[in-house]
């Protein structure tokens, strides 16, 4: 690595990046922040716009999969920022951080550039307003090999902390499309040939009890209201998860885990593969 070490908290780079960090973005910011050998590692793998890597070398052990991960980044061309390690503890609101971060562009599609397929599966999230929840949903989504995550309404940012965090680096394998009203995701569907299926504790239909056309977009509403009743009647068909303990509800991105997974049966295998080792 090259270049000063970033010793003060009034350099520019720094604040814009502890900005990105906790959430208090400039207006018209186009980048994220992440952290984390694992985010990190995605974030390359998948391509993403990578600006700089942040790293803080005094935290950073020499046989580290953090290590490794940057002798990748520095090999490829990757700028990196180097900053004590005061000032990465700044950034981080973890204990004992790795030491190296990110700031990547963000990157959103429209929902003609989603990337359908006759087999695919796009998860749609309608006022989700929980970034975490929405964080935990692009990790499953990602994992069950969706083709994307639309999001409709007054949603969560998917690029703010605590979504970046929760999703630990898959929002960079998953195609995100935002749409200012969910009438915009209907519309689409019935003209892109997909069929769209509506969720609700009210359904008729058992998840497990149907045969989903393909490609498929599950509909989900938010974490307290759900799908309102003229926006779950739009659906070519309206499923239910059931339940048979106490709870009133599952937790939007346990719901949204069971539906695609079951929807996947039989898929994943083929979708399937680990990461390998750094």
């Amino acid at each position: 690595m090259t270049g000063d070490l970033i010793t003060s908290g009034a350099n520019p780079f720094f604040r814009r990046v502890r900005e990105l960090a906790t959430g208090r973005r400039r207006k018209g910011e186009t980048s994220l922040y992440c952290e984390g050998v694992q985010p990190v590692w995605r974030a390359l793998e998948a391509g993403a716009d990578i600006e700089a890597l942040v790293v803080a070398p005094a935290l950073v052990d020499e046989a580290s999969p953090a290590a490794r991960l940057l002798d990748r980044a520095v090999d490829a061309g990757h700028r990196v920022v180097r900053v004590s390690s005061e000032l990465f503890g700044r950034l981080s609101d973890r204990d004992g951080p790795s030491g190296i971060a990110a700031v990547v562009r963000r990157a959103e599609c429209s929902l003609e550039e989603l990337p359908i397929g006759e087999d695919s599966v796009v998860v749609v999230l309608h006022e989700v307003a929980n970034p975490g929840n929405l964080g935990s949903i692009l990790r499953t989504a990602d994992a069950a090999g969706a083709a994307g995550v639309v999001l409709s309404g007054a949603t969560a940012d998917p690029f703010s902390p605590a979504a970046v965090k929760a999703s630990m680096g898959s929002l960079f394998n998953v195609a995100i499309a935002r749409v200012p009203e969910i009438d915009d995701v209907f519309d689409w569907a019935a003209g892109a040939g997909v069929t769209a299926v509506t969720t609700s504790e009210d359904a008729a239909r058992s998840y497990d009890a149907v045969d989903y056309p393909r490609p498929l977009a599950l509909v989900f509403g938010s974490e307290g209201e759900g799908l309102a009743p003229e926006v779950l009647g739009r659906g070519s068909l309206a499923v239910r998860i059931p339940m048979v303990g106490g709870a009133s509800s599952l937790n939007l991105s346990v719901a949204v885990g069971v539906m695609l997974f079951e929807v996947q049966r039989g898929r994943l295998e083929a979708r399937g593969g680990a990461a390998p080792e750094l």
